[in-house]
């Protein structure tokens, strides 16, 4: 991704989450990814897909199980009422 892609990708994802914590992150050498961040904690990748003439940004992000709040516990089925 240009420069200019990466701008214009990281001003659409601020405006479109309400926030301007989300930065796009240029690759530190080339072969990289393009990563996204929020509040400096990398969250996931862009990357830019061209075919037929049309371009799209591909956003993935990755959540880690340990990121996760714990499973809430579900009460079991109502006990039946003895007829």
């Amino acid at each position: 991704m240009t420069p200019s892609d990466i701008e214009r990708v990281q001003t659409y994802l601020r405006r479109l989450f309400g926030s301007d914590q989300i930065k796009v992150v240029p690759p530190m050498r080339k072969g990289l990814s393009t990563e996204l961040s929020v509040k400096d904690e990398i969250v996931g990748t862009v990357h830019k897909d061209t075919d037929d003439g049309e371009t799209s940004y591909c956003l993935t992000i990755t959540i880690l199980e340990e990121d996760l709040p714990p499973v809430p516990k579900v009460a079991g089925p109502a006990p039946r009422a003895r007829r």
